[in-house]
């Protein structure tokens, strides 16, 4: 019997064992203009039997570049499009750093960290206060989400204060809960919402319950059909 461990190795499974013998099979030919034929009839098969590169942009180009990877790169024919080399197919990408920074408060995030720095080196006064505010109504609306719960504005403050190190700081007339209470009106106007339809749905019913009343009518209906006792 033929095993598959005593056969070569499957190059591409999504093509199957026989096309990667005829590819084999391609490679042997001697005669150059009977293998670019062979060669395109074979880029045909392998394009009906992967239908979902056609959604692929040149797929045609990516159905040849299949085709030599099958063939070991020993494939000699003219291909349509530039032929790549096994070093230019084969080449892995570079690694990409992973980020070791620590974020010091994480229910506040990179972003704070970001606009905290961006803030300190503002040189600007106003823009440096008005960025501040901005950083802190933010920083209590992330808190809110965070913790589900109400936080006091000192909470705030100190973090904030904290985080630049001093550089940083909210004065008392700043507002730093705007846009925690525009989060807060959000939620009762979804919550009367959600009530007005149960309540529709009550309204039905209640005019259920009304037309129960319709069971004195059977009753009279049946007090009407009964049979009269035959006199004595």
């Amino acid at each position: 019997m033929d095993y598959n461990s005593s056969r070569s190795h499957l190059v591409l499974k999504e093509y199957g064992r026989h096309v990667q013998l005829i590819v084999e099979a391609c490679v042997r030919m001697k005669d150059r203009d009977k293998r670019n034929e062979f060669a395109k009839e074979l880029i045909e098969l392998m394009g009906q039997l992967n239908p979902h590169l056609r959604n692929v942009e040149d797929f045609r180009h990516k159905l040849w570049d299949h085709l030599f990877i099958m063939s070991d790169y020993k494939l000699d024919v003219d291909s349509p499009y530039p032929i790549k080399g096994r070093e230019e197919i084969e080449k892995r990408p570079k690694r990409l750093p992973y980020p070791q920074s620590r974020i010091k408060y994480k229910h506040y995030g990179k972003n704070v960290e970001a606009l905290v720095a961006k803030a300190i080196t503002t040189e600007d006064i106003d823009k440096k206060a008005g960025f501040t505010q901005c950083i802190g109504n933010f920083m209590k609306l992330v808190y809110q989400n965070w913790s589900k719960e109400n936080v006091n504005d000192e909470t705030i403050k100190n973090d904030l204060r904290l985080l630049s190190k001093g550089a940083l700081v909210v004065s008392d007339d700043q507002d730093i809960n705007s846009l925690a209470r525009a989060n807060r009106m959000k939620k009762p106007r979804e919550d009367s919402n959600n009530n007005n339809r149960k309540g529709s749905g009550g309204g039905k019913f209640r005019h259920g319950s009304g037309g129960g009343g319709g069971g004195s009518n059977n009753n009279n209906r049946n007090k009407h059909f009964k049979k009269k006792r035959p006199p004595m």
